[in-house]
């Protein structure tokens, strides 16, 4: 089973959008893929036209006092299941902090899934916390996107320097481009410049597009509803990057 985090120090740069539609390509692929909602937002969830209710909430699933597997919840995919998420998740970091290995916890919950799923991906509230170190633990590869700006080098470089080098399993982390607005100057420069500074940084490109805002509408992948789109091509070249 292939562990697929999509995270970000910094919220608001399409994290969510690139979990959802990597994991409807896996699906698509014939991959059984589960997507996993940790963000007590639960964007995913509602993109998915899941309720978002876990009985007992994070704690309940954190401590063992029900199966992740009970909390599975179908979407109208086939081969995609969603693990929602709902405002209880706010207080994960406490639920983890109680167990007795916390850091390694995310990756212990899912371990009983494998002979269940091909690929699971994680949907990451962006922050450096407790949950984050445990995703790292669990991650086999870290997506991260990064919107072009002045301070995108610093921010990627505070979340290799302060969650992969505390992870022992060392995952790899895969960087692409999100939000990009060709029109400004400064995106430009940072989309030409930083993958020569980073070999963790793809030149991969998801432009600020209103085909991805759509997702909300539609409440669907951008890759199911526009599948000739720039976005959705870029997806499919990052799920190929990601999936090798």
């Amino acid at each position: 089973m292939k562990v697929i985090a999509c995270y970000a120090i910094k919220g608001g740069v399409g994290k969510t959008s690139t979990a959802v539609n990597l994991a409807y390509l896996a699906a698509a692929e014939g991959q059984r893929t589960l997507l996993w909602d940790l963000d007590p937002q639960g964007a995913a969830t509602f993109l998915f036209r899941v309720k978002p209710k876990v009985r007992g909430g994070a704690d309940a699933l954190v401590r063992r006092r029900r199966p992740l597997a009970d909390a599975v919840k179908a979407t109208d995919f086939e081969g995609l299941d969603l693990l929602p998420a709902d405002f209880s998740y706010r207080n994960m970091d406490l639920s983890l902090d109680a167990t007795k290995s916390p850091t390694r916890r995310i990756a212990a919950l899912l371990k009983p899934l494998a002979s269940d799923y091909d690929v699971v991906v994680l949907d990451c509230p962006p922050s450096v916390s407790l949950l984050s170190e445990s995703v790292v633990r669990a991650a086999d590869v870290i997506v991260v996107p990064i919107v072009p700006s002045a301070l995108s080098l610093r921010t990627f470089d505070q979340l290799l320097e302060h969650l992969i080098a505390q992870s022992k399993a060392k995952p790899r982390v895969v960087g692409f481009f999100s939000m990009v607005d060709r029109r400004k100057r400064q995106h430009r420069e940072v989309v030409a410049a930083l993958p020569g500074h980073r070999a963790q940084v793809h030149a991969l490109v998801v432009p600020a597009a209103t085909v991805v805002e759509q997702m909300g509408l539609e409440r669907a992948p951008v890759a199911a509803f526009a599948p000739k789109s720039e976005a959705a091509r870029t997806y499919a070249q990052l799920w190929s990057l990601v999936s090798g």
